[in-house]
Parts: C-alpha cells; structure tokens; sequence
C-alpha cells in the first residue's frame, strides 16, 4: 500500500474518532442548563422608596384680590421679607373711602340728635321734680285752707262770724283746688314730654348704631382695597404691575392673584410615591433629598405628612375627582421636611427623595433575580407506576385550585441539580432581599441568566459558568 494511502486512512480514522467522542460528550451533556451562581450572605438591608417631586415651602399663601379695581400701590418686590399685618399693596379706594367718611358723618349728626334728645329729657325731668314740690305745696295749702274753712264753717253756723268771711275762706279752699289740679295737669304735660324725649334719645340711638353698622361695612370694604401680610414670610411670587387692574373671585387667574407669601422657615420636599409604596411609608422616617440644582448636597429630612388621596399620574388629579373609574398608575403625596435647608434653596427646584422605610442589621439576603415563583403542581414529584388508560389524571376543583396555587422560593444548586426551596421574604433593598426561613447564609443559589431563573425546573441538571460574558467590540 503507496503512503499517500495510509495517510487518507489514517485521517479518516482520526475524524471518525474525534466525532464519536465529540457525540459521546454532547449526549452525556443533553438536558444540563447552563447556570450562573451566587450565595446567600448576611449584611446589613435598608429597604428605599424612591420618588421624585419639588421643593415648597411648608406654610405659603397666594394673595388674591378682594375687590376691583386698579392697583394705586405696590410696596414690596419679589424677595423682599414681610412682617405679618404688613401693608403690601393698595388698590384705588376712592369710592369706599367716601363711603366711610359719608357714614362717620351720619353718625356725628346721629350723635349730636341723641344728645339733644338726653338734653331735653333730663330737663323735662328735672322740671318733673319741682313740678312735684309745687303739686305738695299745692295740696298742703289746701289742707290747711280746707281745715280754716270747716273752722269757720262751724262758726258761721254758730251765728258767731260774718257771712263775708266763712265766703272767703270757701273760695280760697276752691282756689287752692284749682291750683292742685293745674299743677297735676302740668305733671301730666311733663311726663309726656319725657316719654317724648326718651323716645327720641331711643331713636337716635338706633340710628346710631345703624350708623355704625354700616360705618363697619363700608370699613371692611375699604380694608379689602389694602393687601396685608397674613403672616411672616418671603415674597416669592409677584405676577402684577402697578397701574393693572384686578378683580376678585377668578381662581389661579392672573388678574386675582396679587402675589404668594412663603413662610420660609420650614421648607419641604413635596413628592410623589408610587401607589405599590406608599403601604410602607410612615411618619417620621429618615430621607436623602437630592435637589437637582443642588446635584452635589445630599439634604437630610424626614416624612411629616402622607396623602390620603390617590393622585392620576396622567392629570395630577386626585382620583376622587374624576367622574370615572380608571386602573391607570396612581401616587401619593408625601411631603417631608428638611432638617437643614441651604440658603441658596428655592421654591420649585426638582428634587428627588429616597425614603429609608426599614432598616436591618446582618440578616440572610439573596439578590432580587434569584427569586422567583412556581406553582405547587410544578413541584411535586411525577408519579410512578402505570398511568392510566386514558392518560388523564382526573383531579378535584379543590386539588385544581392547590396545584395552581404560586409559591415564592430560589434555586439552590445541590449535587449539581437546581433544586427549588421555598423561601419567606423580609425587606427589599436595592438589589438584594431578605431571606426570613428557607436557606441559610452561604447557600448556593442560582441568580442568572434571567430566561434560565423563570424556566428552570426543579432537579435540572446545571452546569455552573460564572464567568463574566465576553464584550463584542462594535464593527
């Protein structure tokens, strides 16, 4: 046999070789997945709510116009800081303030009437009173004229006085009965010129205090025409001129709001957390806002009020408002207060704030891939021995309902098989979470590739590769 033949044959058996072994090893490798690992360690786990929002002021007020009319004055810029009952603005008062002066003058006239009036009366009263001492006088007179006359009467019809003189003593007791009846009539009289009197005092005193009820009025009017400070604050919003005209009653109108005083002394972050996470946030818990004007200050703060009310991430209205039902993503608000704001801050600024809800030292954790969910069916054993006939296996709505019931669990790596393990969870952290029962730390599990943790079944042969992927470079 020539050598070039020797050669061929030589070869062939070689490749002949080459591929059974090459076919011995891909069929002793069928059914074995390619995993990549982790294990299970003990750290310290903080759990974050991220949300983002804006920086406002805890207590702020938006000054609307109370009445018409053209601004005449304003006396502050935006900036500047104002004292509560500061005068910050006036709108033209012409009107009103003749008002007041033209009802401060009816209540002078008023005045000067019941005056008159309490004048009159206590004189009529005290005329009443010697009206009085003349009416005693009178009647004293009369008594005695009356005891001369009965005096002389028995006389005369004795025969020992002259008819002329019992005469006499008859008319002056008739004198002074006359005089009695004058003076009560002249009581009379004057009593009713008191009453009178009284009645005219009480009438001016109602127009008084009419008078004043309406000087109140035109006063409250006159007082909406001046813009005060409602408290102490920054002026941080000034959208009018001198010379515009406002008008009251239109709301986030232009034209009605004059200007907003912020109280500067508590600012906030005002942000929006997810409706999956806001279950967790609590009062009083610890956050790290980021303002993004500010991208290199971390400012501490903490959570002073949660939101009630579900807010529609497409409108920014509360979901009570709308007048349909909508399963659209919702937020909270939550407004957390800056323990230590910079000076250089301002209303408005986008911020972002991560919420520290929970916190835990040196618990078992495993990064947040390896955690998947099977159903029991899934994970219990096939059944040996012949199957049925028909090859249906027919089974109870309740053991239906038990085998589609999902379970929470990792894949540990054991013997060279995935096994799944039902796991309980605790907090989440940013990538890892923790482990309550289930595993222990330095246990073995699967964490990768991510088609390979939903898929898996349990006893899979894997093949550990933790090797990091290899980068194309781009062509």
């Amino acid at each position: 046999m020539k050598t070039k033949w020797k050669i061929v044959i030589g070869v062939a058996v070689l490749l002949v070789i080459a591929a059974g072994v090459y076919a011995s090893v891909q069929y002793s490798q069928k059914g074995i997945v390619t995993v990549q690992t982790g294990h299970a360690s003990k750290q310290d786990l903080a759990s974050i709510v991220t949300a983002s929002g804006e920086v406002k002021p805890r207590n702020y007020i938006n000054l609307g116009a109370n009445a018409q009319g053209e601004l005449t004055s304003i006396l502050v810029k935006e900036g500047d800081h104002v004292r509560k009952g500061q005068l910050l603005a006036r709108i033209e008062n012409i009107q009103p303030s003749a008002d007041v002066a033209s009802q401060k003058a009816s209540i002078a006239s008023a005045e000067a009437d019941a005056a008159a009036s309490e004048a009159g009366q206590k004189s009529a009263e005290d005329n009443l009173a010697t009206m009085q001492a003349t009416i005693d006088r009178s009647k004293a007179d009369l008594e005695k004229a009356d005891v001369d006359f009965q005096r002389f009467k028995t006389l005369y019809e004795q025969k020992l006085v002259a008819k002329q003189e019992y005469d006499q003593r008859r008319t002056t007791v008739d004198s002074q009965k006359a005089a009695v009846r004058e003076s009560e009539a002249r009581m009379v009289q004057a009593k009713a010129l008191i009453a009178q009197a009284a009645a005219q005092t009480a009438a001016s005193q109602r127009r008084i205090a009419q008078s004043r009820a309406g000087l109140t009025r035109f006063n409250d009017l006159l007082s909406k025409r001046n813009v005060i400070a409602p408290l102490n604050g920054v002026v941080t919003n000034l959208p009018v001129r001198q010379g515009e005209t406002v008008v009251p009653g239109i709301q986030n109108s232009a034209s009605s709001t004059i200007m907003t005083i912020a109280d500067m002394s508590i600012i906030t972050a005002e942000v929006k957390v997810d409706e999956s996470d806001i279950v967790n946030v609590k009062l009083d818990q610890q956050a790290d806002v980021t303002v993004d004007a500010l991208s290199t200050k971390v400012l501490k703060g903490h959570v002073i009020e949660i939101g009630n009310t579900a807010i529609l991430r497409s409108t920014g209205l509360a979901s009570s408002q709308s007048s349909v039902s909508s399963q659209e993503a919702k937020d909270f608000k939550v407004v957390i207060a800056l323990d230590a704001p910079p000076d250089e801050i301002r209303p408005g600024l986008s911020c972002t704030a991560k919420i520290t809800t929970a916190r835990k030292s040196q618990v078992v954790t495993v990064p947040i891939q390896a955690l998947t969910t099977r159903q029991k069916g899934d994970l219990e054993p096939k059944p040996k021995g012949t199957p049925p006939p028909s090859g249906i296996v027919k089974l109870t709505p309740a053991q239906e309902k038990a085998k589609k019931e999902e379970v929470t669990g990792v894949f540990i790596v054991s013997g060279g098989k995935a096994k799944f393990t039902k796991v309980e969870t605790g907090i989440t952290g940013n990538t890892d979470i923790e482990i309550l029962s289930g595993i222990g730390d330095g246990t073995e599990i699967v964490i990768g590739p991510y088609q390979v943790v939903r898929s898996i079944r349990t006893d899979t042969s894997v093949k550990v590769d933790n090797k990091p992927p290899v980068i194309k470079p781009a062509t």
